[in-house]
């Protein structure tokens, strides 16, 4: 884990007498690749993040929003609250959904959570 944290180079004192050894003495050394590991770090950091994170959810919304979609009358489905029944009407953001014979509820589109096999529910 030493790529987090830059180590410190010390320089290096000599005891020679002429002033162009002490200049020499005198400078230190710059910590080795410090800011492009920093930035190769961040860089893999957010690419780990958008495709573990990012892109399932995205895909995930455009899965849901082609589902909602395609719902129509007719179709088995799973409301939010786990509730099963037919849709009996669509309307523009509402849908009928028959949960009994005879008892009918109004949901929100997006309520619905899954679109179920023909013959799931069985009357």
């Amino acid at each position: 884990m030493s790529f987090l944290i830059p180590t410190a180079l010390a320089a290096t004192t000599t005891t020679a007498t002429t002033a162009a050894t002490a200049d020499a003495a005198a400078t230190t050394h710059a910590p080795a690749g410090g800011n492009f590991s920093f930035l190769l770090f961040i860089g893999v950091f957010f690419l780990v993040f958008y495709f573990f994170l990012i892109r399932p959810q995205s895909k995930r919304q455009k899965e849901m929003k082609q589902m909602l979609a395609a719902v129509t009358t007719g179709d088995e489905v799973v409301i939010a609250g786990g509730i099963m029944g037919v849709i009996t009407g669509i309307h523009e953001s509402i849908a009928s959904v028959e949960i009994a014979k005879g008892v009918e509820i109004k949901i929100q589109k997006t309520a619905i959570v899954a679109c179920l096999p023909k013959g799931t529910i069985k009357n």
